[in-house]
């Protein structure tokens, strides 16, 4: 074979160097779009990086936000709790056997709900607070709302639903029923006003100005004025309207002041007599005009010796209409009842505690309380009512035994206004204080 010539093997190496430099070149821009790719991919893991870090960011603040708010928070609830705000209350359940009640009587009774409540007591910034708040199966209603300051260890002031200075305090009964006068709104009663209160000792006393009813007065915001815990005048009666009848001629009790003054003697040691003295009066208004006014006053003393305690009290009450009314409605307990204009009332009750250590028993007080309402306006006939029991303390547990005697008395088959036979009632009521 014959050998190529320069001029061919010139075209030759340039033909290769050429296919070398090609191949340089794809060579580097196959490393080029790598190099391009790995920045385009690290500028987007540098996005998402910046976005994780902005998302751990934020979190962080939220986070930090929300601990500092739930640190205010705490600081506040602890500053309440240091200040003496306390939330209480009680749930209680009751069984009764109403002689009274034929259904009641062929059941062998009946157990029934009392009562869920809720209690908040104490001070913030020496401002104190102190109210109560009660759902039955039938009806709410508020027992007291007050706020108030203390002038001085014994010296207070109090504004809003708060009691009115009346007889032996806090109740003039040992038993689950009251007296005769609670029925009548002369115990425990509560209406809205400004109340100055002194405790000391020897001397206790208490002056209050009252503007009208727990309820608002007559033209009180409220749909059904019996759905009161206070027994309340709403009315006054006319002839042939019938005693649980709604009222036909609505009236509510108005500025009424009232002062309660009692001096505390110490005849022994262990041993406390306190004597006293209430009175109040006020108007009596309907929607437009005062249509009469009214007045009570009574006299009690509650005294201790030992295990022992008395309770004492008369008193009289009497709402003056303008032209005459011998009988009120009244309201409470999601009905209304009626009640003589004018009457006197008296009450005897004793009581005996027995300390023990029954497991969880602590204590037993043996009580009997007496009342007696005559007098009354219109010949209506006399009211009474004798509670014999035994209430029993177990840790929040505590429950009253009660068996009851009465004639014309509310809720033992009878009304104040009413004729009736002398009825009976065993009733036992527990309830879980907290």
């Amino acid at each position: 074979m014959a050998a190529p010539s320069q001029a061919a093997q010139d075209t030759a190496g340039k033909g290769d160097q050429t296919a070398r430099m090609a191949a340089m070149q794809a060579q580097i821009d196959t490393l080029q779009r790598e190099l391009n790719a790995m920045k385009q991919h690290q500028a987007e893991q540098d996005k998402v990086t910046a976005k994780a870090v902005a998302t751990s960011t934020e979190a962080t603040q939220v986070a930090a936000s929300a601990k500092a708010d739930a640190d205010t928070a705490k600081a506040g609830s602890n500053k309440a709790s240091k200040e003496g705000i306390k939330l209480g209350g009680a749930v209680r359940f009751q069984y009764s056997r109403e002689g009274y009640n034929k259904g009641n009587r062929r059941r062998r009774g009946d157990m029934d709900f009392d009562i869920f409540r809720l209690d908040l007591n104490g001070s913030i910034g020496h401002v104190l607070l102190s109210a109560q708040y009660r759902w039955f199966q039938y009806m709410s209603a508020i027992q007291h709302a007050w706020v108030g300051y203390k002038f001085t260890p014994r010296d207070e002031g109090q504004l809003g639903i708060t009691r009115v200075p009346f007889g032996n305090q806090p109740y003039d009964s040992h038993s689950y029923f009251f007296s005769s006068n609670y029925y009548l709104g002369l115990e425990d009663s509560y209406q809205m006003g400004a109340l100055y209160v002194h405790k000391g000792d020897p001397w206790n006393v208490q002056i209050g100005f009252f503007k009208n009813d727990s309820m608002g007065g007559v033209d009180g915001y409220v749909s059904n004025r019996a759905d009161s815990y206070t027994y309340n005048v709403v009315g006054w009666r006319g002839a042939g309207e019938g005693t649980y009848a709604d009222p036909q001629h609505p009236i509510g009790v108005a500025n009424t002041g009232a002062a309660r003054v009692a001096y505390t003697f110490h005849p022994a040691q262990g041993g406390s007599v306190e004597v006293g003295a209430s009175a109040l009066n006020g108007s009596l208004e309907n929607s437009i005009r005062q249509v009469g006014h009214y007045d009570a006053e009574a006299l009690h003393t509650n005294a201790n010796f030992g295990r022992w305690n008395l309770q004492l009290e008369a008193a009289r009450y009497a709402y003056h209409v303008n032209g005459g009314a011998t009988r009120l409605a009244v309201g409470a307990y999601a009905f209304y009842d009626s009640i003589a204009a004018r009457a006197h009332t008296y009450t005897g009750n004793i009581a005996y505690k027995l300390p023990v250590s029954w497991g969880p028993v602590t204590a037993l007080t043996f009580y009997n309380d007496y009342s007696l309402v005559n007098r009354k306006s219109g010949g209506l006939p006399n009211t009474w009512m004798n509670v014999t029991g035994v209430s029993v303390a177990a840790g929040g547990l505590f429950t009253y035994f009660d068996f009851v005697t009465a004639r014309n008395q509310p809720f033992i088959g009878g009304s104040m206004a009413g004729d009736g036979k002398m009825e009976h009632r065993i009733n036992i009521n527990f309830g879980y204080y907290f």
